[in-house]
């Protein structure tokens, strides 16, 4: 294996890519935390504004030279591109398919729409005026809403450049995929959560993984000298973008090729289990983790155990790395009502139809939640009270609600009390959740109390 101890310099390698700067390729799921204070700052064009079809992005055969947007230069995923890009991911880098199978057709939805949602009021953190929930869709940068109550689709729309047969980037929501199936393995005993990353990884040996738990890596308590910081051009999440990328490497370039050979080069700081630290590389660990056990990538797990098993309506996919590697961290594409099946798979302890395709001890596992106190430890001060648990974040609050999350507004959004699972798709133009949380989570609360309320 190529080692790569981190001496690859920023400058050095901006000046040997050529395209490179397409790092935003691998990170494009975390990118653009690097400058989050300044993003909240800035003024950017209005959901309206940056429509990307009005903007005409990517439109006429071929597009026009101004239009166009490419993966080589990164261009694909500046804002306002990135709002093309986000329901187009497969145009711009090599994937992997997610199938759902060819014998059963797709089980539809029973609809009860609910107009009312649109006129229900809240109010975001930080301000003492009241927002509709159709206001906040615009602020929002929303893409795709969808609600389920009961199991009931009671709200769907769709804006910007996806539609109902359209597929959008899920960013970090991938995670929350992976963290499943790692707890599936686990609970069908293929798994054992106590035993050291090594014991399933060899190769890890050399690594920080080597002595961490498989729980540990579930919940992201590991200690690793690893920075997701993107202000800091020596952070390792650099090298991280550089070896997952599909593009050709620079000719003196000697570092590690593909996500696999770069978990082998991180290193351990500190101790395992003492602080929650909310790093993607422990996604990429616990996806080599499962198919070490299985002999399968994520993609064809997740096609097997869940998406061929509960009436998908389309094949799903990942990105993947130049060996053919998926994203566990951050490549997943899908539908929204797809999305909305699988939140409605969860919300029901894991039985669908009948069938239990989840082990109803995982959905219980996730839904205890982390440890408090290892979570406080991590900096988000907005969400006080939550926890970590396989990959999914726990809000702990009165109504038991837990979510899958990812960069630019991804969600699904689960409220057990409200009997309510909420998927949105979104291309927000700061990466970082902080700038529509405010919105997004009393707006939430709002929906899931009106239909308490409704229910009663």
């Amino acid at each position: 294996m190529k080692r790569n101890n981190h001496s690859l310099s920023f400058s050095r390698i901006s000046k040997n890519i050529l395209g490179l700067t397409t790092v935003f390729l691998i990170v494009f799921f975390i990118a653009m935390n690097s400058s989050a204070q300044d993003n909240q700052e800035k003024q950017y064009l209005s959901a309206g504004e940056s429509d990307p079809i009005e903007m005409g992005w990517m439109q006429g055969f071929p597009p026009p030279e101004d239009k166009r947007l490419k993966l080589a230069d990164g261009s694909f995923f500046e804002f306002p591109a990135l709002r093309y890009s986000v329901a187009h991911m497969r145009q711009f880098m090599p994937t992997v398919n997610v199938s759902r199978g060819i014998e059963n057709p797709p089980i539809p939805f029973k609809y009860k729409l609910d107009e009312n949602i649109d006129t229900l009021t809240f109010v975001p953190w930080d301000s003492d005026e009241e927002m509709t929930w159709e206001a906040s869709l615009g602020k929002n940068y929303t893409d795709g809403i969808l609600i389920l109550h009961q199991g009931k689709i009671v709200y769907e729309k769709y804006f910007a450049a996806l539609n109902e047969v359209g597929k959008h980037a899920v960013m970090s929501l991938t995670k929350s995929f992976t963290g499943t199936l790692g707890a599936m393995l686990a609970a069908e005993g293929l798994l054992d959560e106590n035993k050291t990353v090594i014991e399933y990884v060899p190769e890890l040996k050399d690594s920080a993984f080597a002595d961490a738990t498989v729980r540990q890596v579930m919940d992201m308590t590991t200690a690793l000298n690893y920075s997701e910081d993107y202000s800091d051009p020596n952070a390792e999440v650099w090298q991280y973008a550089i070896a997952g990328t599909p593009l050709p490497k620079p000719k003196d370039y000697d570092g590690p090729v593909g996500y696999y050979e770069y978990l082998q080069t991180v290193q351990k700081n500190g101790e395992h289990g003492e602080a929650f630290g909310y790093k993607t590389v422990n996604a990429d660990a616990l996806g080599w983790i499962t198919s070490k056990v299985t002999g399968k990538s994520v993609a064809q797990l997740l096609s097997e155990k869940i998406w061929q098993r509960i009436g998908m309506e389309q094949d799903g996919y990942y990105s993947v790395d130049e060996l053919g590697t998926p994203s566990a961290g951050g490549g997943f594409n899908a539908g929204l009502r797809d999305l909305g099946r699988f939140g409605e798979l969860i919300r029901r302890k894991g039985n669908w139809q009948g069938e239990q395709i989840i082990p109803q001890s995982v959905i219980e596992d996730i839904q205890q939640g982390g440890s408090q106190e290892k979570f406080a430890k991590s900096g988000y001060d907005k969400l006080k009270g939550w926890s970590y648990r396989d990959m999914w974040w726990i809000t702990n609050n009165e109504d038991g609600a837990f979510a899958a999350r990812g960069i630019h507004g991804q969600t699904i959004y689960i409220d057990p009390k409200a009997e309510m699972v909420l998927v949105r798709f979104a291309s927000h133009p700061v990466a970082a959740n902080f700038a529509n949380d405010r919105y997004s989570l009393p707006a939430y609360q709002a929906v899931a109390d009106y239909l308490k309320e409704r229910s009663s």
